[in-house]
């Protein structure tokens, strides 16, 4: 059987934790920050975890090999 492609957009998108969770960088913060508050800024900077349900179908699909 042939080697599974990874989807690209997702391996650019999520990366795995040693733990097993799928971390990925959050979204709306790249402009218009200005009507944006410093507590939502600050809290969009960190890493987002991908809640339980979905976990399945990214590692087993989307990054095989991750």
């Amino acid at each position: 059987m042939p080697k599974m492609k990874t989807k690209r957009s997702a391996a650019k998108r999520f990366s795995l934790t040693a733990n097993g969770k799928v971390k990925y960088k959050k979204m709306n913060l790249r402009h218009i920050l200005t009507k944006k508050s410093s507590k939502r800024k600050r809290k969009l900077r960190k890493a987002g975890f991908v809640a339980s349900g979905p976990i399945y179908q990214i590692k087993k699909r989307l990054l095989p090999y991750g």
